[in-house]
């Protein structure tokens, strides 16, 4: 019997037919998908006919169908909806895959033809796009190690393989630390919260099958709590447990892990000719050089610190004022700031929540979709890997244009934090195929369910994502959507956040959940008013898991990254009372794979032009300015990476922004 993961998909839009799925079809099916991927392979390394673009570069580009197939559903469920097999099949399968890839690098009669034809590229008649794939081909096996020989080659396929089976470790252990810990609650520890918190922590409990409420690590969870609790002792307890994940001893340390994976990282590098491996991964970025990612981050850290300090006086003011003597602490921070919000903006969150409806907030990023782009959203009753999963066909002028899956809600099962990832590419060979997106987020299941206005803002964000896979318009899956420069791909995502935050979306989109009633003028104006309230908290915790970042990479590798890690916090003074976004141990971004590895610094690159790209719109009048959005669309959003970043930006703007943008956005210009 044909496996359900490599027959025909005749579902709706070749969906993966996750009802007809089981996990024992899984490694069956990575194993005959190598075998196939492989026999494709040795044809093109052992063509009779030379090499051309056609024979060599578009054949790489068809083959692997199989394996992306099978790539695409199991990491897709292992992601967000893992358990013990999965987990087990996610170690084997990881140095297993880096293996296979690692040998396909290595293919010296694969690299010479595809040396050949960039070496008579002058001579071909290429378009601008088969250029691009041509260079980004060739320059993916050198950067790879393709010209290596003999024992560096050899020791090359060794690290990648070793940091693939690492990479999985430390996300599994991760996964296990926020699994596992919870701390029960009794009912007189619920006094003081609001009831929308109330209902998450016994939402959490009955997940749990728990005698009553707890908190756990899930942000969706733990943030409301240390935001509201005025038990001191627990928020201690619980924000600990949080810092602490990935450094609790015992099996699920990932502190060894993290020492190794930095060790291997330089390693390769050198083995590739560079002097560090921040080096070789910023070689093919926008920012291009450590010290050009270290300038931006330092020229944003000063006022951002200035502000946190200032903001950090006023909350041990207050904090004392409640009778609690000694420094303010990380599990203070929110819940002052949160009071403080209360007094300085009126804004009350107990009283915000309720127009932060989760069908509401998907319903606007629709609703700015179509009056961008022209695009419409079908809901799908459709098989998915989860009964949380929701689908729905994207058309434009009645045409197919892409599935979107949301995957809202927190669990056990699924890895923190929010993603957008393609289970399908769009591509136009070697055949048209529309592409099939997903979003996973962690939010706090209620009935209704309610955001906090930080969720709407990463629903937004995770769509911006969607959205640059959704109205990709290129040839080559190599160029397609996301596949761009990493300090380039977070600029769609935190632009669209920006219409979150246009009045009449807000005023059309944030309905009160039980009243019905849209949100009043006067809240919608303190809502923008204090966008940028305790900017400088947000902005210092993510540059210094930043700055760490560049500095585990950008020299000799610590043989203790957690010493580093203290000795660069010390360096730039970092805040007693705010901690890391991501400290080393849990630092996913970073240590699950190599995508964020130097990189992490890139939501803030992108950040200065996604300010800068808004105010674009602002110049025209109007956020939804038919011009500007075509623009956009035209140069950004459909061209994946057949170009270079950069040019993209300057055919969208005339120009590269400056930093001031993105100061003025976060309220931190001088």
């Amino acid at each position: 019997m044909t496996n359900p993961i490599l027959q025909d998909w005749n579902t709706p839009f070749q969906i993966a037919p996750f009802d007809a799925i089981s996990d024992s079809d899984f490694a069956p099916a990575l194993d005959e998908a190598l075998v196939t991927h492989r026999v494709e392979i040795d044809a093109i390394s052992n063509g009779a006919e030379p090499a051309s673009f056609a024979n060599t570069i578009e054949a790489l580009e068809a083959s692997g169908r199989d394996l992306d197939k099978v790539l695409s559903v199991f990491f897709s469920v292992a992601g967000a909806d893992s358990n013990a097999e999965r987990e087990a099949l996610q170690r084997d399968f990881s140095p297993k895959i880096a293996a296979h890839f690692a040998e396909i690098s290595a293919n010296k009669a694969l690299f010479a033809r595809v040396k050949t034809v960039w070496d008579t590229r002058d001579t071909l008649d290429l378009t601008a796009e088969q250029q691009r794939v041509l260079m980004l081909s060739h320059r993916g096996f050198v950067r790879a190690g393709a010209a290596l020989d003999g024992e560096a080659e050899a020791r090359m396929k060794e690290i990648k393989g070793r940091l693939a089976s690492l990479g999985t470790a430390f996300t599994q252990n991760l996964l296990a630390d926020e699994r596992d810990w919870a701390m029960p609650l009794e009912e007189h520890d619920l006094e003081g919260l609001p009831q929308f918190v109330v209902s998450a922590l016994r939402k959490a409990g009955e997940e749990r099958e728990a005698d009553g409420p707890v908190v756990t690590l899930s942000r969706s969870t733990i943030v409301p709590f240390l935001q509201f609790s005025p038990r001191r002792d627990l928020r201690e307890t619980a924000y600990r447990a949080w810092a602490a994940r990935g450094s609790n001893g015992g099996d699920t340390d990932n502190r060894e892990i993290a020492a190794e994976i930095l060790s291997l990282r330089e390693e390769r590098a050198a083995l590739l000719g560079y002097a560090s491996f921040a080096d070789f991964k910023l070689e093919t970025e926008m920012a291009k050089t450590p010290k050009a990612v270290q300038d931006l981050l330092m020229a944003v850290w000063k006022p951002a610190k200035e502000r946190a300090n200032q903001d950090g006086g006023i909350l041990t003011e207050m904090m004392q004022a409640d009778g609690v003597n000694g420094p303010l602490e990380p599990w203070d921070w929110r819940y002052y700031a949160e009071k403080r919000r209360l007094a300085e903006h009126d804004l009350d969150e107990t009283e915000l929540k309720p127009y932060f409806q989760l069908d509401r907030m998907i319903e606007a990023s629709f609703a700015c979709a179509k009056r961008l782009f022209g695009l419409e959203f079908k809901p799908l009753d459709i098989a998915l890997y989860h009964p949380d999963c929701r689908a729905w066909e994207v058309t434009r002028g009645g045409e197919h244009i892409a599935v979107f899956i949301g995957d809202y809600f927190a669990r056990g099962s699924k890895r923190s934090g929010a993603w957008c990832s393609a289970m399908r590419s769009q591509a136009k060979f070697p055949e048209v195929q529309a592409p099939v997106v997903i979003n996973v987020c962690n939010f706090a299941k209620g009935d209704p369910a309610l955001l906090s206005y930080d969720d709407a803002r990463t629903l937004f964000h995770e769509f911006g994502h969607a959205l640059h896979q959704i109205l990709s318009d290129v040839t080559y899956e190599s160029v397609s959507g996301t596949s761009v420069a990493r300090d380039f791909v977070e600029l769609p995502s935190q632009l669209y956040e920006h219409w979150l935050d246009v009045p009449e979306v807000l005023a059309e989109f944030a309905i009160h959940a039980d009243t019905g009633e849209p949100m009043p003028k006067s809240m919608l104006d303190k809502v923008l008013k204090a966008s940028t309230f305790d900017m400088g908290f947000q902005t210092v915790e993510y540059v210094a898991s930043a700055l760490v970042d560049l500095a585990f990479h950008e020299g000799q590798a610590p043989s203790d990254p957690m010493a580093k890690q203290a000795e660069i916090l010390d360096q730039i003074g970092m805040p007693h009372a705010i901690g890391m976004r991501h400290a080393t141990p849990h630092f996913a971004h970073v240590f699950a794979g190599d995508g964020y590895s130097s990189g992490y610094y890139s939501y803030m690159w992108s950040e200065v032009m996604d300010a800068d790209a808004f105010e674009a719109f602002e110049e025209a009048g109007d956020p939804f300015d038919p011009e500007r959005a075509r623009a956009l669309e035209t140069h950004i959003l459909s061209s994946g990476g057949s170009r270079e970043a950069e040019d993209l930006y300057i055919a969208f703007r005339g120009r590269l922004p400056g930093v001031d943008a993105l100061l003025k956005g976060r309220g931190l210009a001088a």
